[in-house]
């Protein structure tokens, strides 16, 4: 047996979770098997806490989880009515603000926001829908862009800039009026060098950037997130902590 230094440590909802030097709350509660709500937070690229939903109380304040890093003697709370609350909360304004129709949606099934949905126990809006007028980009041979159900989380920005070099995708505006661009003068995705195997098209978590001619391709009822739900997903996701790759 290797002798090795006790990993540091915080507490996460009572429970004591390892954590690595440079390791957020996100990333070590995930490896250790423990689920915290996200949307935005993607394991390969630098979180940028935008969308909120995994905010956590850490010592009495209220933080992002994917943004914090661990610290030792950390007591961080997860699981508590008010933080469920506001966090159903913000699903349900990120569903009325955008134009999201599951029963119909090639995503369903396959879509983070509605998993997350499912997990906190929303199933209706309860708020006033916007019914914003968001355009629909068909003009690539190979793509299918609709705005309707951009959730502004920016993983296809980062994922086309860090990973393809292409840099296809930007935030526009502010509050309000923010909203995704596809960087051509035409603002078509058709005039962009967008390919098919881009991590830009893999990345979104909802149904904004679609594949042409494979829809439904795999049936609703056998998709990612009616197998198991999301919080089972995530955790499998997560790289295992250190100490378990090396079989210690």
């Amino acid at each position: 047996m290797n002798a090795f230094s006790p990993r540091a440590t915080f507490q996460l909802d009572g429970v004591d979770v390892p954590f690595d030097p440079g390791d957020t709350v996100m990333q070590a509660a995930l490896a250790a098997g423990h689920y915290i709500p996200h949307l935005c937070y993607h394991r390969e690229f630098k979180p940028h806490g935008s969308c909120k939903v995994c905010t956590v109380r850490a010592n009495g304040q209220t933080v992002a989880a994917c943004t914090l890093p661990a610290q030792a003697a950390l007591a961080v709370e997860c699981v508590t009515p008010e933080l469920e609350e506001n966090r159903r909360t913000l699903v349900q304004m990120l569903f009325v603000e955008g134009n999201h129709f599951c029963p119909s949606c090639e995503k369903s099934g396959n879509c983070l926001l509605q998993a997350v949905a499912y997990d906190l126990g929303v199933l209706s809006a309860d708020l006033d829908h916007f019914f914003p007028s968001r355009p629909i980009d068909a003009s690539h041979p190979d793509l299918w862009l609709d705005l309707n159900r951009c959730i502004l989380c920016e993983l296809c920005v980062r994922a086309s800039a860090e990973v393809d070099g292409k840099h296809v995708f930007a935030l526009s505006g502010r509050g309000m009026g923010k909203h995704l661009i596809v960087n051509a003068e035409s603002g078509r995705l058709v005039d962009t060098d967008i390919a098919v195997a881009d991590k830009a098209v893999d990345v979104c978590p909802v149904g904004v950037i679609l594949r042409k001619r494979v829809g439904f391709a795999v049936p609703i009822g056998k998709r990612r997130y009616d197998v198991e739900p999301v919080s089972a997903q995530a955790k499998a996701d997560a790289p295992p902590a250190p100490a378990a790759r090396e079989g210690r």
